[in-house]
């Protein structure tokens, strides 16, 4: 691959849909050269991006998370605007690629002309958010798509993962109450700026309804992390379209207030200082895997830490201590 950042940035701005294909598969390379393009690239993207609404959508497995994007995907279509999906799919672990492909699972939504659907594994980064997400967001925006989706994994950090990157966080969850209700972590719910309980259908509809019921009581107990915000709890159904409505309507408010109250711009601005950080992390942690010095020894180091002839704290100290100082 050897694309002209400049050429290639023109033709995203112009909306060609192939160039947006070529450029996130351009940020995706591990590649030097390609990252060196990729970062010029996006420098030159920048300015064209950030108009977007960007929502994460997150949940308990088996909550239908795609099942509920294609069907408000569409609805949002419908309405005028364009909108980008990002799927984080769960990664193989013998090949690393993506499992589950998104296409596959939306297939009215990827026929759409304003929809594009992009799958991406997960790999091995921490909270099922492809290390390039964030670039991949800005590339869309600036392809003038005005509503970004970020589907997650829906595992371990996940929630804040997503909700780092995002400027609003729906968390689907499934008809239960009691013992399922205590299950749900505070954690997640203080992250939560919608909560939807999906699959309100058939014989569900009374269960969802008392769902909701109980969620709404114990948000009462939650501090919302959005400033002039009451977090709403729904029901809807994404089989039957039930609800959908409702769900965008609530997603124009909260637009409306985080608009009007300055705290979007607070939200960006913890985002890009996020990124940065995730990236310093990441770019670290590459260069001590393959600095001359270090690789050489780590298998070696593991294995001693592994079998258990040498405890983890001196091992990372020692690795670290060679990292920065030298023999």
């Amino acid at each position: 691959m050897n694309s002209d950042p400049q050429t290639l940035a023109e033709q995203i701005i112009a909306g060609q849909r192939r160039a947006l294909s070529r450029a996130i598969t351009l940020v995706e390379s591990t590649r030097a050269e390609h990252r060196r393009q990729a970062v010029e690239l996006l420098r030159l993207l920048a300015p064209a991006a950030g108009r977007s609404i960007r929502i994460g959508i997150s949940g308990v497995p088996g909550v239908g998370k795609s099942t509920f994007i294609e069907a408000l995907g569409n609805r949002v279509v419908a309405l005028g605007h364009r909108l980008a999906v990002l799927a984080v799919d769960p990664s193989s672990s013998l090949s690393g690629g993506s499992i589950m492909g998104d296409k596959t699972r939306m297939e009215t939504l990827s026929r759409q002309s304003d929809a594009f659907i992009r799958p991406s594994p997960a790999g091995s980064t921490l909270g099922g958010v492809a290390r390039r997400t964030r670039e991949t967001m800005l590339l869309c925006e600036a392809a003038g798509f005005d509503v970004v989706f970020v589907e997650t994994v829906g595992v371990g950090q996940s929630e804040t993962a997503v909700a780092d990157m995002t400027d609003m966080f729906l968390l689907l969850l499934l008809p239960a109450g009691g013992d399922d209700l205590q299950g749900i972590k505070r954690g997640i719910m203080e992250l939560a700026d919608m909560v939807l309980i999906n699959k309100a259908d058939g014989d569900l509809v009374a269960t969802a309804r008392h769902s909701a019921a109980d969620y709404r009581s114990a948000l009462t107990l939650v501090h919302p992390r959005t400033r002039g915000w009451k977090v709403p709890v729904q029901i809807c159904s994404a089989v039957e379209g039930q609800g959908l409505a409702e769900v965008w309507q609530s997603i124009e408010r909260f637009r409306a207030v985080i608009g009007g109250n300055g705290e979007l711009e607070g939200r960006r601005a913890a985002q890009a200082r996020s990124w940065m950080w995730s990236e310093i992390s990441e770019g670290l942690l590459a260069e001590f895997r393959h600095d001359r010095r270090i690789e050489p020894r780590l298998d070696g180091m593991e294995r001693d830490v592994v079998a258990g002839r040498l405890p983890p704290t001196l091992a990372a100290g020692e690795l670290l201590r060679l990292f920065l100082h030298g023999d």
